[in-house]
């Protein structure tokens, strides 16, 4: 399958989406596994929609150590240098719940490349400072621990985050409800999807209110009533 480039226009739309619509729209498209288990929000009210770049990890060993320690020229370098504005970093930490390759010094690079943020299926560390970076931030737990439980091995591979498989492009889309993740074949399609039935459910819930009905009666909006909606509005949501 071809390579989807996503823009910061679809970016944009995404930021103004709910992820439990978000969810709904990637599962109902085949890609059941889209939900980051596990992985909460370190920066509360941050919304996050950004391009996925990848870190992978494995468990330590001293041979791997010697391999992957190469000061600036490191795979977490390497990872955090691919992104820019728009970009978030995804890190398969194996889901180990304290382990960490990065904190407070190491992501001064993340802050000087303008991401977006940092996505984790391990922990993240120095939260009190990295936290002031302006990067949204998600992971399993806080933890003061460094290598002890992995390596950084190889960035922008496909990886599991959660067990969910990330690839890199593909869009990252986390609140304070958690993180989900849209594979970027389908981004398109899921934003206008997502749109069409946030605005649907406003008018119900408007309708349920207004009438003080059960919320049976309209919910949930059926493909008639989206339809309907859309042929009064001209067409535009």
């Amino acid at each position: 399958m071809a390579t989807v480039e996503i823009s910061q226009a679809l970016l944009d739309r995404f930021k103004k989406l709910a992820t439990p619509t978000v969810y709904t729209a990637v599962r109902n498209r085949g890609a059941t596994l889209c939900f980051m288990e596990d992985v909460n929000p370190f920066t509360p009210g941050k919304k996050l929609a950004a391009r996925a770049r990848t870190l992978r990890s494995v468990p330590p060993r001293p041979d791997i150590h010697a391999d992957v320690t190469r000061g600036e020229d490191s795979p977490e370098y390497h990872a955090m240098g691919s992104c820019g504005p728009g970009d978030v970093l995804v890190v398969d930490c194996m889901r180990r719940a304290y382990s960490t390759v990065l904190g407070d010094i190491r992501l001064t690079q993340l802050m000087m490349q303008k991401a977006d943020g940092l996505v984790t299926d391990g922990a993240v560390r120095d939260l009190d400072v990295v936290s002031t970076y302006g990067l949204a931030i998600f992971a399993q737990k806080r933890t003061p621990t460094a290598r002890e439980y992995g390596e950084g091995w190889e960035a922008n591979v496909v990886v599991q985050c959660a067990g969910v498989a990330v690839r890199p492009g593909d869009v990252i889309v986390g609140d304070d409800d958690g993180v989900v993740v849209v594979p970027a074949y389908m981004a398109e399609e899921v934003a206008t999807w997502c749109e069409i039935h946030e605005a649907a459910e406003e008018l119900v819930k408007e309708k349920i209110l207004a009438e003080r009905a059960v919320p049976g009666r309209y919910y949930p909006p059926t493909d008639a009533f989206k339809q309907e909606m859309l042929k009064a509005r001209g067409g535009k949501v």
